[in-house]
């Protein structure tokens, strides 16, 4: 049994991870993360303000629930896994089972949310939603610790599993659709038109959104949220590879 780098909260102890049952078509066990535990002062605050409110019974009970759901006190909740693996991913949920994607089949949208509060940053919210060929979905977020790390890491691999083949196809002069975008060695096309690749000037992100730029136009051609294009980091290796011959997958 393959034994991970197991991804650990400050001031927990975990002994090493090993593959879960069901899992041993997707190869060697590479990194393993935890759930975030809490931070002492919020899940202080959650009970403070679930006993204060019980004068107000639902409220009250609604942040005592809420309180008992982290992974500070519920063993369930702390029991949960994100393992990346060789060829795939594998989430234990509270109750044991165990949900597994395939690198070479998988689609994930990536949703990453930067909040705010009268101007002040207050935190990031991570959610990933994985998409499998028989029509399981999955929501991965930052329930587990190092999105940031997690995050990239299954976006590479996806790129690194299926980038070769899309590649393939598109050398055979077909067209792949991601999302609101359709691609060839011709250009790119949206409901609204299509340009050839020389006409564009600049592929860049801005604020969570994917911008294309026109030459010689100050305003942008197109806008697609990025949290609505499947395989972010692959559609950007496609892009790089048709408009320069140089695809970087972990761009």
């Amino acid at each position: 049994m393959a034994e991970s780098t197991v991804q650990q909260d400050p001031g927990q102890t975990t002994a090493p991870q090993t593959t879960p049952p069901g899992t041993e078509s997707l190869g060697q066990l590479r990194q393993t993360f935890l759930p975030k535990r809490v931070g002492t002062v919020r899940l202080a605050a959650l009970l403070l303000m679930g006993t204060v409110s019980l004068i107000l019974p639902p409220l009250g009970a609604y942040f005592l629930w809420l309180a008992a759901q982290t992974p500070n006190l519920s063993r369930k909740q702390a029991a949960r896994r994100l393992h990346l693996f060789e060829h795939g991913l594998a989430e234990v949920g509270k109750n044991g089972d165990i949900s597994t994607f395939r690198w070479d089949s998988l689609t994930v949208l990536q949703q990453i949310t930067e909040r705010y509060a009268n101007g002040v940053y207050v935190g990031t919210t991570y959610v990933y939603t994985l998409h499998r060929q028989d029509g399981t979905t999955l929501k991965v977020t930052g329930f587990y610790d190092q999105p940031e790390c997690w995050g990239p890491a299954l976006q590479q691999e996806i790129t690194r599993a299926q980038l070769p083949a899309l590649l393939a196809r598109l050398g055979q002069g077909e067209t792949l659709t991601c999302g609101e975008l359709s691609v060839n060695p011709a250009g790119v096309a949206t409901t609204r038109g299509s340009l050839t690749w020389p006409e564009i000037e600049k592929v860049e992100f801005s604020q969570g959104v994917l911008v294309l730029r026109k030459a010689g136009k100050k305003l942008p051609w197109a806008r697609i949220p990025v949290k609505n294009i499947p395989n972010l980091f692959l559609f950007v290796a496609l892009i790089d590879w048709l408009r320069h011959g140089n695809p970087h997958p972990t761009t």
